[in-house]
Order: C-alpha cells, then sequence, then structure tokens
C-alpha cells in the first residue's frame, strides 16, 4: 500500500451542502436535524462520502471530532432496507465507556431507520448481549475481551458482517489488546468487507495492522498535526505538589472552574482527591478501573446531570466520554506524553464548541510540561490565581506512599485475624 494509494481521494469536501449533500436517507437526515447537527465535522466531511461509496477509510482523529457519526451514518446507510436479523456490522472499542458512547450515538442516529445497536462489554451480564447475538441486532458495538468470551459459545457468529470499525486504534495498542483484536478477525467471514480504521496516532503497530486490514483505501487526517481543537483555552498553573488540592478547591470556589472533568495518574490518587472534595463541600464522583460498571455508569450520569459538579478520573475516561457542554479539563496530574494530554483536554470544546484546560503543575513536572510544548508547538500560558497562599505549609500528605499502604493492609488483614481467632475462642470456653 503506497503513499499514493493512501492519499487517493475519489471525494471532495461537502460543507457547502452540510449533511443533506451526503445524499443519506430521510430519516437519517432528521436524527441529524433533532440532534442538533448544523454542519459536518472536517472529519465528517471526508470519511462519510468515502464511506458511502464503499471505500475503505483510515481516519487521523482526534478526540472530539466528530468521528462517531463519520462511521455511524454511512453504516445505517449501508443497512437500511436490508433484511433484519442478521448483525452486518461490528465496532471494536477499547473501553466499556467508549463502546457505551458509540451505541447511544448509534441509537440516536437510528431512532427512525428502524435499524437497531447492542453494545457488548465486560463488567455487566452476559445474558441480555447473549441475547443481542441470538436476534441478529443490526450493529454490535463490543470491546475485544468481552467479544472474544462470546465467541467461546456457539450462538456468538457473526458470518454476516459487512462492516468493521476500529475505533481508537492506537488506545486498544496502548491497552495490549492487539492480539486479541487479532483473535476476533478470525472469527468473521473471510470474504471481503469495508473497514474503516480510526486513530488518533499512527505507531509502527498501528501502520502495520492498517496495512493488513485495509484495502486502497481513503486516507483522512494524516497531514493534520495533533493538537488540541481549535477552541480550547488552555493554561498552566505552577504550584507546589502538596497545594495542589487547595488550589483546585479554590479554583472551584472563586468560580474560574464550572463543571469539570480532573485528571489523576493513579486510582488512588483519584479516591483521595474525590474524598478531598467532598469534604470541602463540593460534590464529586469518582471513575477508574477499579470502579464496577454500575458505579462508573452512576458516576457518569450523576456528572451529565449535574448532580456532581467534578468528575476525578484517570485516563480511562481520557477516551470515550461525551459529555455535552462541559466547561472545563483539569490535568490534577501532568500527563506524562502529550497524546494523552491532547486526548485529555479534548474532553472540551467537543465538535467546535468552546472550552477550557487547566494544567497543575508541580516543580518536578515541568519537564513533563516542556514535552508537551515541544509537541503542540508552542508555550502554554501560565498563570497565578489571585489571592492564593503558594507559600503554605501543607496540612497532611495528599498521597500515602504505596509500600505504606501494603503494609497498612497488612496490619489491618493481621488484626481481623486476630480477632477472629478471639472470638472463636471465647465462643469454645462458653460451651
Amino acid at each position: 500500500m503506497t503513499n499514493a494509494t493512501l492519499m487517493d481521494r475519489t471525494t471532495s469536501p461537502t460543507t457547502s451542502g452540510g449533511f443533506s449533500s451526503f445524499g443519506l436517507a430521510p430519516e437519517l437526515l432528521r436524527a441529524v436535524r433533532e440532534l442538533g447537527f448544523a454542519r459536518p465535522t472536517p472529519i465528517q466531511d471526508e470519511a462519510i462520502p468515502a464511506a458511502l461509496q464503499g471505500r475503505d477509510v483510515l481516519g487521523c482523529a482526534m478526540t472530539g471530532s466528530g468521528k462517531t457519526a463519520a462511521f455511524v451514518l454511512p453504516i445505517l446507510q449501508r443497512l437500511l432496507g436490508r433484511p433484519r436479523g442478521t448483525t452486518r456490522a461490528l465496532v471494536l472499542t477499547p473501553t466499556r465507556e467508549l463502546a457505551a458512547q458509540v451505541a447511544e450515538h448509534l441509537e440516536a442516529l437510528a431512532r427512525h431507520s428502524g435499524l437497531s445497536g447492542f453494545a457488548i462489554f465486560g463488567g455487566v451480564g452476559m445474558g441480555p448481549q447473549e441475547q443481542a447475538f441470538k436476534r441478529g441486532v443490526d450493529v454490535l458495538v463490543a470491546t475485544p475481551g468481552r467479544l472474544l468470551d462470546h465467541f467461546r459459545q456457539g450462538y456468538a457468529r457473526l458470518e454476516g458482517v459487512e462492516v468493521l470499525v476500529l475505533d481508537e486504534a492506537d488506545r486498544m495498542l496502548d491497552m495490549g489488546f492487539l492480539p486479541d483484536i487479532r483473535r476476533v478477525l478470525a472469527h468473521l467471514p473471510a470474504r471481503p468487507r469495508q473497514t474503516l480504521f480510526f486513530s488518533a496516532t499512527m505507531p509502527d503497530p498501528i501502520v502495520k495492522l492498517s496495512r493488513e486490514l485495509l484495502h486502497a483505501p481513503v486516507r483522512i487526517g494524516s497531514e493534520r498535526k495533533a493538537a488540541p481543537a481549535p477552541g480550547i483555552t488552555q493554561a498552566l498553573y505552577p504550584v507546589p505538589a502538596h497545594l495542589k488540592p487547595h488550589l483546585l478547591v479554590e479554583l472551584l470556589r472563586q468560580g474560574q472552574l464550572g463543571s469539570a472533568i480532573v485528571f489523576c495518574r493513579t486510582k488512588h490518587r483519584t479516591n483521595r482527591l474525590a474524598d478531598k472534595l467532598e469534604k470541602r463541600g463540593i460534590a464529586a464522583a469518582r471513575i477508574h478501573g477499579n470502579r464496577s460498571q454500575a458505579q462508573r455508569t452512576k458516576a457518569l450520569e450523576g456528572f451529565r446531570e449535574g448532580v456532581h459538579r467534578v468528575l476525578v478520573a484517570t485516563d480511562i475516561v481520557a477516551r470515550g466520554i461525551d459529555v455535552e457542554a462541559l466547561d472545563h479539563v483539569v490535568n490534577f496530574d501532568v500527563p506524562a506524553a502529550a497524546d494523552d494530554y491532547i486526548h485529555r483536554v479534548g474532553r472540551t470544546a467537543r465538535a467546535e464548541a468552546t472550552g477550557e484546560a487547566f494544567t497543575l503543575v508541580a516543580p518536578e513536572e515541568e519537564a513533563d510540561v516542556r514535552s508537551i510544548e515541544r509537541a503542540l508547538g508552542r508555550r502554554i500560558e501560565r498563570r497565578r490565581l489571585a489571592g492564593f497562599d503558594y507559600a503554605a505549609a501543607p496540612e497532611e500528605r495528599f498521597e500515602v506512599p504505596i509500600e505504606e499502604r501494603i503494609a497498612a493492609m497488612r496490619a489491618e488483614r493481621s488484626r481481623a485475624r486476630e480477632r477472629q481467632a478471639s472470638a472463636g475462642a471465647g465462643g469454645r470456653r462458653r460451651r
């Protein structure tokens, strides 16, 4: 697959005509209007016409670019009028949250078409998912691991799949899912299919996989430098590490922050920060890998509905969570890689809206900041919060070292065993 082939385009941008110029069915255009999509985003402008022609697509698409509609609309258009009862499209995503989000968007866009979709992911019961396989929903949206769990059962057969979508392919690489993806592919029919491949970055393993899967693809967005959306205002707040929680609280109290997703680097720090915010009267939810699916869903719903002003999270939600009209993203911890920074701040200013992204920077994190600025090709504005005491002494440690946490857990288990043994001895004496 040569670069010339990758760059081949048989379609041209259609922004002047909006969604109606794509030739989409009236029931799809009606759903688009009801969702308030005024005009296509750049990725939609390029990907939708190519996908409607049945072409393979290789899209370099950042978070918030509108890529979900860029592949969902062509899939729905293709399936309109086809016999029902057979799954004809499969969308693979790296996380539960992204699978649920894609399925939600698909349902909204398909609301007048009669077409159906279903999300397949872990952390919930297998029963409803089994029924989705058996009745042959039109589109399955799945994480690789849970899909492979189903493939071990006789009912999970996808011989009718005509369209395959890999969404957030580089994230799947980061999470170690490439072997699982290859195992999923072995369960799909060998006949030719249309493949739509989206990735924010193109590391070598992703380029290799795309070459294996795609035939003469239309390549979209690869010439664009990875960067946050233009509607995002970015700023750094230098602050001693021990004062980060206090500065965040003051930013919230003074109205510098509205609704915000706050990113921490570890599950422990996420829990500690959420606890501190709640103790100071700030409604906060938390989401990370140790939370059950029910807890994660409840936290997201509460944040979306305004029950919680702040959602404290690890990078598990940096890609794949869609929150309308999100005011702010805060990096409580500086991400180690520029790509992670871009994906975090991309949770705001979605679909050409505006938003602000603030990063709290301890002195020991300055090297990571410089790396991010080099990748962005510009310096990020530094700010200070007026009236904040940057020289205050720490009240308590924010993070307990893991060695101490492990020692405390072992000590508590030892005490529990002693209590259990003492209770057992007391019972024997009474007898």
